[in-house]
């Protein structure tokens, strides 16, 4: 097994190297990062499949750009989080306000000691429903606050909730965490789809999503990805995972655990890569181990 798996690092590495030295080859303009002692940390999900014990650095191997890097460590992260929950509360989705409310519910009564919770709603404008807290009760007391009414404006409520939600707490706090309860149409925002991917990486801030069925049925649009595709590469590019919106309970419980019992530091020092360039991040863990992780590394 050891054997295919280092067939599979040797596989990756070229085509990602060839990638990464040919966006190096159309910006003359890009540097290659020296052998110094600036660090790069990553937030990891990872586990062992039929096992509580730890994932270390021997299970994992990390390219960065098409390039191995050298792991420095990987350190358990069991501290607290913060948690957005974006709730779509616009005219035409496909969930009645008391499912929006139960969602909510679930997750105000199953975050851990420590943890924050805000909820936010969102159609033409986002609005607090309920402010940063840890008491269940406050949640459960704003829920009335839900309506449905207006376009979702899906891309300009991620924007403010990254600069007014998250971004004060970005030095003291790696472990935030946006929960989308939304079937991912978005109808007149400002705000393009790509930035708002692009910050939530930079930010390395993940993405869960308890996804509602599309109330477009999957429509072509003609400026904007399909709803499914913006739930889809939300999730997959900043290393969240998407449950299922009709079972609130197990979808809470999932979240919560995994934030305090598989999330990860992981460090490295990238070494002869485009360092103002955005590269592409492939972790290749050992059989019998499982990882997520943000998909690109933003220029620095």
């Amino acid at each position: 097994m050891r054997a295919h798996h280092n067939f599979l690092i040797i596989l990756f590495c070229a085509v990602l190297a060839g990638a990464a030295f040919g966006q190096v080859g159309r910006h003359t303009g890009a540097t290659l990062t020296p052998s110094g002692d600036r660090s790069i940390l990553l937030n990891v999900v990872a586990a062992r499949e039929g096992s509580d014990s730890p994932v270390t650095t021997r299970d994992l191997s990390l390219f960065d750009g098409g390039m191995e890097q050298t792991i420095q460590s990987l350190t358990p992260d069991p501290g607290p989080a913060r948690i957005v929950l974006l709730v779509d509360n616009s005219l035409g989705l496909r969930a009645d306000v008391e499912k929006l409310q139960q969602a909510t519910r679930e997750f105000a009564y199953e975050i851990y000691e420590g943890d924050q919770v805000l909820v936010v709603g969102y159609d033409q404008q986002p609005e607090i429903i309920s402010d940063w807290t840890d008491d269940a009760k406050k949640i459960e007391a704003a829920l009335p606050t839900f309506r449905k009414r207006g376009e979702p404006r899906l891309f300009d409520a991620l924007s403010a909730v990254m600069s007014d939600a998250m971004r004060p707490y970005a030095g003291g706090n790696r472990k935030r965490i946006i929960v989308l309860v939304a079937d991912g149409l978005d109808r007149g925002s400002k705000s393009q789809f790509k930035d708002i991917l692009a910050e939530l990486q930079k930010q390395d801030i993940t993405v869960y999503a308890l996804q509602i069925p599309d109330r477009t049925g999957g429509a072509l649009r003609r400026d904007k990805p399909k709803p499914m595709q913006v739930i889809q590469q939300l999730v997959e590019g900043t290393g969240g995972r998407i449950l299922s919106a009709t079972e609130p309970r197990e979808a809470a419980k999932t979240i919560c655990d995994e934030l305090r019992r598989n999330r990860y530091v992981l460090a490295y020092k990238p070494r002869s890569v485009p360092f103002y360039e955005t590269r592409r991040l492939l972790i290749i863990p050992d059989e019998g181990v499982s990882v997520r992780y943000k998909q690109k590394q933003p220029a620095q």
